[in-house]
């Protein structure tokens, strides 16, 4: 088994989402003996946002390109490769703005191609990377899960959600940690809560049916 795990805070050692990250890694590996690790640091070497120089993987077949286009075209393939190889991804995603991170927006644009990881039919859009696991670790500042008010300004946790199912992934697994700036005791609470939940993603079977899990 292959799992890919991705940082995208910018807060190094100080960063919640990255401890999380690393311990549902460990966890992970704790009850699936033999899994191999890719780390991927996006904080670190995030690809460039979208430009006309990075957007060779849509262009049409037989498209002549200049030398940095090849360059970016390569960075495209060794990623959207990259998160196809894996059976299960870790992704640690900070709230940023009431959204992730740009570095992790740019990965999932370079990941999001046509004929690699979705496709469009005649009756919609349909995921070509599916039969994976997605555990993500969602950290925030103040709490938005509880109030209607707060889950309207939510673009974090709703957006890869969508995006995650759009390109076929059904097994996603949220590991949320939140109010970690309203405190000492809600902090300490919220990591009790992630911590908890780490071990109950952690432990059930790769790619499972998220109303299975639910149950």
């Amino acid at each position: 088994m292959k799992l890919l795990h991705i940082d995208s805070s910018v807060l190094g050692d100080n960063s919640v989402s990255r401890q999380l990250s690393a311990e549902a890694v460990a966890a992970w590996r704790s009850n699936h003996p033999g899994t191999e690790v890719d780390y991927l640091d996006l904080a670190v070497s995030a690809p460039s946002h979208l430009d006309g120089h990075s957007l060779g993987f849509r262009a049409p077949a037989g498209t002549e390109f200049t030398e940095r286009q090849r360059a970016e075209n390569a960075v495209s393939e060794k990623l959207v490769s990259q998160f196809l190889a894996a059976d299960v991804v870790v992704i640690g995603a900070p709230f940023y703005n009431f959204s992730i991170p740009s570095q992790l927006k740019a990965w999932i644009d370079r990941i999001a191609q046509v004929g690699r990881t979705f496709k469009y039919t005649d009756k919609g859009p349909v995921g070509l990377a599916g039969g994976k696991t997605v555990i993500v670790a969602i950290t925030r500042g103040g709490i938005y899960s509880t109030t209607e008010g707060g889950q309207a300004m939510e673009h974090q946790e709703s957006y890869l959600k969508v995006v995650l199912g759009f390109v076929g992934i059904t097994d996603v697994r949220f590991v949320r940690a939140e109010g970690l700036a309203m405190g000492d005791a809600p902090k300490a609470a919220a990591l009790g809560a992630a911590r908890a939940d780490i071990g109950v993603v952690a432990g059930e079977a790769a790619n499972q049916d998220v109303a299975s899990l639910a149950a």
